[in-house]
């Protein structure tokens, strides 16, 4: 069963408010130019890059990633993962075609055992120092022995028409999981509408309200929502999101990644809805 909540170090809030200076408009400034050949380039950048894993291969043997497999490497020095269940993270140097990761330091929560053995796999790859080889959009990371993964850069998604489903409640230099076994139809998403408003359920629920988008910032009128009771753990999320949804944050968009935080870091992270999953906020 898992855990109700889980705090993270600060170096995993890195994956989520990464790049001050980058909003969606220059989320996808790492893309290859066509003509970089199959070495690392500062002009395609490897840090500050949301890649997407594809898969990794241990001792010769190739496991594909689950949906949602991440990395990403601050221009700091560290680089963050989520391989489908825990928050990963690990000191990383990048000089040329060499990147060299650290040990791994990993939250413990429970998986699914198919994710667990993929998580496994791209920790025992992440390790030592790497061969970076890039070829337009797609990164492959060697290790000495020869395990490798397989990135591809993840396309930005668009703020407007996305539904993105609320994962992380941020609070200045922590960040803390929404809880897993919320029901289903109670899960926190938002959706930003062409008309300047935005919909959706913070966690028991449904809300919608007034949303400007200036910038990298979106300014939040007030919001309606509904008056249910819910059990305290929905309850503590709901007003988690709700305060992120009043008067001015500055947003990010990294990939599928989405946050949404106040100057002192109060906020929320948020991830993409897969394709298909569009129509699913019509629940509660």
């Amino acid at each position: 069963m898992h855990t109700q909540r889980m705090t993270l170090s600060v170096s995993v809030l890195a994956l989520l408010a990464l790049a001050a200076c980058g909003t969606e408009s220059g989320s996808g400034s790492g893309k290859g130019s066509g003509d970089g050949g199959d070495t690392v380039q500062s002009d395609v950048p490897v840090t500050g890059v949301a890649w997407s894993v594809d898969s990794v291969t241990v001792g010769g043997k190739k496991t594909e990633a689950p949906e949602g497999a991440r990395l990403e490497i601050d221009p700091k020095g560290r680089a963050t993962a989520d391989f489908g269940c825990n928050h990963i993270s690990v000191d990383a140097q990048v000089k040329g075609d060499r990147i060299t990761l650290g040990k791994p330091v990993t939250t413990q929560m429970a998986c699914d055992v198919k994710i667990e053995k993929f998580e496994k796999a791209a920790i025992d790859a992440m390790g030592g120092e790497h061969t970076a080889k890039l070829s337009g959009d797609k990164l492959t990371l060697t290790t000495e022995s020869g395990d490798t993964m397989a990135l591809s850069e993840e396309k930005p998604a668009d703020l407007v028409g996305t539904e993105w489903t609320v994962n992380t409640l941020l609070d200045g230099e922590t960040a803390t999981t929404v809880p897993a076994d919320l029901p289903k139809e109670r899960t926190p998403h938002l959706t930003f509408a062409e008309d300047g408003t935005v919909r959706g359920n913070a966690g028991c629920n449904s809300f919608s309200g007034k949303a400007t988008v200036k910038g990298s910032t979106i300014v939040f009128g007030p919001t309606v929502s509904t008056r249910k009771m819910c059990p305290e753990a929905e309850m503590e999320t709901e007003r988690a999101v709700l305060a992120a949804l009043k008067g001015t944050k500055t947003y990010t968009i990294k990939g599928s990644t989405l946050t949404l935080a106040a100057d002192d870091g109060k906020g929320i992270g948020a991830t993409a809805a897969p394709a298909g999953a569009e129509n699913s906020s019509e629940h509660g």
